[in-house]
């Protein structure tokens, strides 16, 4: 690769426009619409270094392996950010293989300017928080689908349980992951003393710099060394002392000077020369579960399997009708409701919005997303067990507004204006984005929904904007069941008793993304203002 074709790379991150920094540093990886637009700058790298690629083919043959890699990944218009595995490789390109493409090159006085001006534009790129959020999300899928990382790395996603695989998610078109970009996500894992997850990540990196070794691509970081040196710890330290050797002693085939892996393999062999005489139990890494989720076999059974929702021929009750609510609004047009559990009592409105209405939401939330938090005591906090972003939107915004509100108020039978409901909040899920099990009532007297002194939220109203290819349902943990996402459809269900009290069985779940782009919106209605709307009782079964 030309001096040439590096300025050209340098001259177009010096160009690109603020459109990904928007999205806030470090939160890329949290929302899929931020996802997409990464895709804009790398377009405008593609398209200067095919200029100078025509020019210098001779010269550039291992940029002209990059620019097709990365080429054909945008020839699609409908590119599928969704797709985890893309979303992920395409956060690593613009954080860290573009940067070593720059970088890889002799410096001159040319270069060093550009390079100067890539720097300045540096920070408008995914950062470093962002790689770590996407290899994360990866691990997430992983673990709650039950994913194989063989699978994954070959761009198809399939549960392994036992001897048994089961294909998930069949994706139209494949997106596989290279041998580096399998060490990032162990080594994601590795640096947070996750050797659960690293192993299996760095035995795929391995597994592929040794199909490839001798070849070198400019955007790899880590090459097969790296590779062997982080899985030989990792083994070490899950307590596996004869792979951590064999793989120290390949290390050394390939850099027999270094000495700290010498000294390694010599601390390895005595070691087990001493645990030979001794029964020494099998090492079994156990799986992190932090922070500590109670629910989480739960949780993920209901997110893999859609739960034990009962059938309508099952239990009678569970029925489909046409909904009016004795509204005139609704007269004319009624609303097609499925009652989809009784305890608690959760109703499904379908085609609740227009597509138009909802990708109209979507648009007016869209510039105001930001990282998700959650009520934490007194504070709001981003988490890890949230990843997405989300927008409050005023009625004042679009007439559209007003009259979801309408819409809502006639449905439900419930005072939906402030200050005794929320503004309405839109949220669009990132990679793997996800929403552990919590209560959307609070449960602590200190908490920030409070603040609004209307009450506690005695419902929810949550509509579903866009569909997804797989993944996303909403899980009822104790209540074990969980709702597919449905387009259009809207879901709605009581947080409290008629006595006031939280209903504990409403704590449910977003579950992770698997493939696709999830948006929702909520309302969230509090207890004031409703107190002729839904009756109080003093019966703890109300």
């Amino acid at each position: 690769m030309g001096p040439a074709a590096r300025l050209a790379l340098l001259a177009v991150l010096a160009l690109r426009a603020g459109a990904a920094g928007a999205a806030g540093r470090g939160d890329t990886f949290s929302a899929v619409t931020s996802v997409a637009r990464a895709l804009a700058p790398e377009r405008r790298l593609l398209a200067l270094l095919r200029r100078y690629l025509r020019g210098e083919e001779a010269r550039l043959r291992d940029l002209t392996r990059f620019y097709d890699k990365v080429l054909s990944l945008h020839e699609d218009s409908a590119t599928p950010v969704s797709n985890p595995l893309l979303a992920f490789t395409l956060i690593k390109r613009l954080q860290s293989d573009w940067r070593n493409v720059v970088h890889s090159l002799e410096a001159s006085e040319n270069i060093r300017a550009l390079k100067d001006g890539f720097e300045k534009v540096e920070q408008d790129l995914p950062a470093f928080e962002d790689l770590e959020g996407a290899a994360r999300a990866l691990m997430r899928l992983q673990d709650v689908y039950m994913l194989s990382v063989k699978g994954l790395a070959r761009g198809v996603f399939q549960r392994v349980t036992g001897s048994a695989v089961t294909d998930l998610y069949s994706p139209r078109r494949l997106f596989s992951l290279s041998a580096d970009d399998c060490f990032q996500v162990g080594k994601v894992a590795y640096d947070m003393g996750d050797y659960y997850h690293a192993i299996p990540w760095l035995e795929e990196a391995v597994s592929l710099f040794r199909g490839s070794y001798g070849e070198w691509n400019t955007e790899d970081e880590a090459s097969l060394e790296d590779a062997l040196d982080h899985l030989a710890f990792a083994y070490f330290q899950a307590g596996n002392v004869s792979f951590a050797l064999s793989l120290s002693q390949e290390f050394l085939l390939y850099s027999p000077d270094n000495k700290r892996m010498a000294r390694n393999v010599l601390k390895y062999e005595k070691l087990l020369a001493e645990s030979a005489n001794q029964a020494v139990a099998e090492a079994v890494i156990q799986r992190p579960n932090v922070p500590h989720l109670q629910t989480r076999d739960t949780y993920e059974g209901l997110c893999q399997t859609l739960g034990s929702q009962p059938t309508h021929y099952q239990i009678p009750s569970l029925h489909c009708s046409y909904e009016t609510s004795a509204s005139p609004y609704l007269l004319l047009q009624p609303v097609r409701k499925e009652v989809v559990h009784l305890e608690p009592y959760v109703v499904l409105y379908h085609d609740f919005v227009s597509d138009v209405e909802a990708q109209r939401i979507r648009g007016l939330a869209e510039p105001w997303l930001q990282r998700s938090v959650v009520a934490s005591g007194e504070k709001q906090l981003a988490v890890e067990y949230r990843i997405s972003k989300s927008a409050w939107l005023k009625d004042t915004v679009d007439p559209l507004l007003v009259t979801l509100d309408h819409r809502i108020a006639a449905l439900t039978g419930l005072d939906v204006q402030p200050p005794y409901a929320e503004y309405l909040q839109v949220v669009n899920y990132g990679i793997g984005g996800h929403y552990e099990p919590h209560f959307d009532h609070a449960t602590s007297p200190t908490s920030p929904l409070y603040r609004m002194k209307s009450g506690n939220r005695v419902a929810t109203f949550m509509i579903y904007l866009s569909s997804v290819e797989a993944g996303g349902a909403t899980a009822f943990i104790y209540a074990n069941f969980s709702m597919p996402v449905v387009k259009n459809a809207a879901l709605f269900w009581w947080n409290l008793h008629k006595s006031g009290e939280g209903n504990d069985d409403t704590l449910h779940a977003g579950c992770p993304v698997l493939v696709g782009d999830k948006w929702v919106a909520n309302k969230w209605i509090h207890e004031y203002g409703q107190e002729f709307r839904r009756r109080c009782s003093s019966s703890p079964k109300d």
